[in-house]
């Protein structure tokens, strides 16, 4: 399971590294790096080589600890840059806040470091409840993203799927039912990937902000599943 984990997020990093080249820009609003930047251009060709490097890397246990450093290293930058959105209108900031920290904490689970072992686990589940937030604060914009054929009404979907991110932050943080936490976190990020993304990707191919939802998803899927292989080898 650990072993798939490290693939999807590799996976997940590569493709986006890809996205940055083929755009010659930076991940969206999942980077916020600001529009003034110096040699913006430049930096985004080098982020992008980043990700395909430290992503195949991640696959070789010679390099893994490395590239998992180097990538949480880009994305605690990432959130660095989110921070003045979020002190200026934390609503809006909060979803992109949360989620490039989970990020880092996704890349901390697939470092051997003895400071990453302490603190991965930690960052991640102070993430999962940020991030349900977001589906408190906008469920109408959130049940939008349900694909009509699944039973219930979208919004249904907005409250619970928002629970479960700080049902499952709130288990890893204070270990109770933790293995279990992650395994369904785990299936529903999975789910996510293969019901919305996909149909989303496909239905609209032209479209950049599809495909980076998707690497995007793609990579929680596997912090996801190296966060339950984590917590079921402890059990």
């Amino acid at each position: 399971m650990g072993d798939i984990g490290r693939v999807l997020f590799a996976l997940g990093m590569g493709a986006l590294g890809a996205l940055s080249l083929i755009h010659a820009d930076f991940i969206l609003e999942w980077s916020a790096v600001p529009d003034a930047l110096p040699a913006r251009t430049l930096f985004a060709y080098a982020q992008g080589a980043l990700l395909i490097a430290a992503g195949l890397a991640l696959l070789f246990p010679a390099t893994r600890s490395a590239a998992a450093l180097a990538l949480a290293a880009l994305w605690a930058i990432y959130a660095c840059f989110h921070i003045p959105l979020t002190l200026a209108n934390w609503k809006a900031g909060v979803g992109g806040q949360a989620e490039s920290l989970a990020l880092v904490a996704m890349s901390l689970l697939l470092s051997e470091g003895p400071a990453a072992k302490r603190a991965r686990r930690y960052v991640f589940g102070l993430c999962m409840p940020a991030c349900g937030l977001v589906h408190f604060l906008y469920p109408d914009a959130v049940a939008t993203w349900i694909p009509h054929w699944i039973p219930g009404p979208g919004l249904f979907w907005a409250y619970a799927t928002g629970a479960a991110h700080v049902a499952a932050g709130l288990a890893v943080l204070s270990g109770a039912l933790a293995p279990l936490a992650s395994t369904l976190n785990a299936a529903m990020y999975g789910s996510w990937f293969l019901l919305l993304h996909i149909p989303r990707t496909i239905a609209a191919p032209q479209d950049r902000h599809e495909w980076t939802t998707t690497f995007v998803a793609l990579a929680f899927n596997g912090g996801a599943w190296a966060l339950m292989h984590i917590l079921r080898r402890k059990t």
